[in-house]
C-alpha cells in the first residue's frame, strides 16, 4: 500500500489538464532542469532572484535541491553502490543510482564526507526555496518525470538519467513500460518495394506526463524535505559509526574494498551460503550500532531539523489553504483537485494532521514523553538529543541505557494519536510521505 501511494504521490498527475504558465523564471528553470544544463541555468535564475523575483528563488532553490540530489548520487555510484530495491520510503544512502563497473574504494571517512555534503548542500536548498516561500502569486508547470540529473558523473546528463528512470528503477518497473504499442508497418507486395523501402530508427521508450504546478506551498514543502534528508544525515555524523561501516558497508559497496568485501560470500552455517552471511550481516549491523557521540552539537541540532519540519508544515498549510486556484496542485486543499487518486485531502484529513503534528511538538519539546516497554514513566526525546553520550540500539530497546532519559510525566499513547489513527488509519506512513 505504501509504495502505491507513494508512486501516486510522485506521477498521479498522468493526464489531467494544466492550465498553468510561467514567466521567464520559470522557462529558465524548466529548460535546465528538463536538458540537465543545472548549474547555467542557476546562474541565470539567481540575477533574477537579486531582483527580487520570487519565481525565480522557486527555480533557484529547486535546482539547489536537484542538484544536492545529483552529487549525493555520484558520490553513490563512484563507490559503487549496489542496494536493494527500499522505494522512496528508504533512507538517502538507498538512492537508486547506475551500476558502476569499476568503483573507486570507499572508507569511513569518505563515508563521512558524503554526508557532510548532503547536509551543506540541502541547507542551501532550504535557504532559499524558504524565501521563495514567503510570498509570491507564482505557479510554474513541470513535469518531474523529465528531470535530468548526472548521476554517474559522467559529465552528460543522459535520457536514461532522467527522473522517470530513476523513479522507474526505484518501484521495480521497466521504462519501457510506459511506452506505447508500436504501430506495426503495412505489409507491402511486389520485388520493386522491398528495394525502396526506408528502414525506421525504434524510438525510445515514451515516459507519460507528469506536470505539477509548483508554487510557493511547494517550495516550503521542499525546504520541508531537504531537513529530512538533513535530518538523517546529521544523525550519523554526531556519532562514531566506523565499526558499522567496516563491518557491514560491504552489503551497499560490495567492490569498494571495504573490510569484509572478501567474505561477503562465505560458507554455509544453518541454511545456504546467500541466506547465512546476509543473516551474519545483519546481526553485525545490530550489534555495532553502539554508537559514541562525538559531535554533541550536531545531535542537538538533529532536534531543531525536527521542529523545523513541523514548523514548515505548518507554513506550508497556511499557504495551501489561502489558494484560489486549481492548477494541477502537488498538494491540494479541499476544494482543489487531488492528483493523488488513492489519497484525500478534507478538512477532517487536514485537522487530523494539524492535531498530529501538535502531538509531535510536545514529544520534541520533552512535554509529552515516548513509551517504552519496560517502564511505567517515558523516554524524555529532547533529552536524548541534547544529553546522549551514545546510541546503543540494543541497549536502548532493553532499557539500560534508556534509563538517564526515563521520567514521570504524561506518556503518549494511542489516545495522543486518536485523530491520525481514525483519519489516516493503515494509510497513515502514505500520508506522511505526501505531506511532509
Amino acid at each position: 500500500m505504501l509504495k502505491r501511494f507513494a508512486a501516486a504521490a510522485m506521477c498521479a498527475a498522468l493526464a489531467l489538464p494544466t492550465p498553468v504558465s510561467a514567466g521567464e523564471a520559470g522557462d529558465i528553470t524548466r529548460d535546465a532542469l528538463y536538458t540537465g544544463e543545472l548549474r547555467q541555468g542557476l546562474d541565470r535564475l539567481v540575477l533574477l532572484a537579486l531582483k527580487g523575483d520570487q519565481e525565480a528563488k522557486f527555480g533557484s532553490g529547486l535546482i539547489d535541491f536537484v542538484l544536492a540530489v545529483e552529487h549525493l548520487a555520484q558520490a553513490l555510484h563512484r563507490h559503487g553502490l549496489a542496494a536493494p530495491d527500499t522505494g522512496p520510503m528508504g533512507p538517502p544512502l538507498l538512492l537508486p543510482v547506475p551500476a558502476n563497473p569499476d568503483p573507486e574504494p570507499l572508507d569511513y571517512r569518505k563515508v563521512r564526507g558524503i554526508l557532510e555534503t548532503l547536509v551543506a548542500n540541502m541547507d542551501v536548498a532550504s535557504a532559499v526555496l524558504q524565501r521563495a516561500g514567503e510570498s509570491g502569486d507564482y505557479v510554474v508547470p513541470l513535469d518531474l518525470l523529465k528531470f535530468r540529473i548526472d548521476a554517474n558523473g559522467d559529465g552528460m546528463r543522459e535520457a536514461s538519467e532522467s527522473i522517470g528512470n530513476v523513479i522507474a528503477r526505484a518501484f521495480g518497473e521497466d521504462p519501457s513500460a510506459f511506452a506505447p504499442e508500436p504501430v506495426p508497418e503495412p505489409e507491402k507486395k511486389g520485388k520493386s518495394d522491398k528495394a525502396s523501402r526506408t528502414p525506421v530508427e525504434p524510438e525510445a521508450p515514451a515516459i507519460p506526463e507528469a506536470i505539477i504546478g509548483f508554487d510557493r506551498a511547494d517550495a516550503i514543502w521542499l525546504a520541508g524535505y531537504s531537513q529530512v534528508f538533513a535530518a538523517q544525515a546529521d544523525f550519523l555524523l554526531a556519532h562514531d559509526f566506523e565499526t558499522t561501516v567496516n563491518a557491514t558497508f560491504h552489503r551497499l559497496f560490495p567492490r569498494a574494498g571495504l573490510p569484509m568485501q572478501d567474505y561477503a560470500e562465505g560458507g554455509m552455517l544453518m541454511l545456504d551460503p546467500e541466506s547465512d552471511n546476509a543473516i551474519a550481516d545483519f546481526v553485525a549491523a545490530i550489534h555495532t550500532i553502539n554508537w559514541p557521540v562525538v559531535e554533541p552539537a550536531r545531535l542537538k541540532r538533529v532536534l531543531t531539523r525536527f521542529q523545523a519540519i513541523t514548523g514548515l508544515s505548518r507554513r506550508n498549510w497556511e499557504a495551501i489553504l489561502a489558494e484560489t486556484d486549481d492548477n494541477a496542485e502537488l498538494v491540494p486543499n479541499p476544494s482543489q483537485v487531488s492528483l493523488v487518486p488513492e489519497g484525500r485531502v478534507t478538512d477532517e484529513v487536514i485537522t487530523a494532521w494539524m492535531e498530529t503534528l501538535d502531538t509531535a511538538d510536545k514529544i520534541l519539546a520533552g512535554e509529552l514523553l515516548v513509551p517504552h516497554w519496560r517502564f511505567r514513566q517515558g523516554f524524555d526525546l529532547k533529552a536524548y538529543f541534547e544529553t546522549a553520550e551514545r546510541t546503543d540500539f540494543v541497549m536502548l530497546l532493553t532499557g539500560y541505557d534508556a534509563m538517564p532519559f526515563i521520567k514521570d510525566g504524561p506518556v503518549a499513547t494511542a489516545e495522543s494519536f486518536a485523530a491520525a489513527n481514525r483519519v489516516f488509519g493503515d494509510e497513515f506512513l502514505g500520508y506522511v510521505f505526501w505531506f511532509n
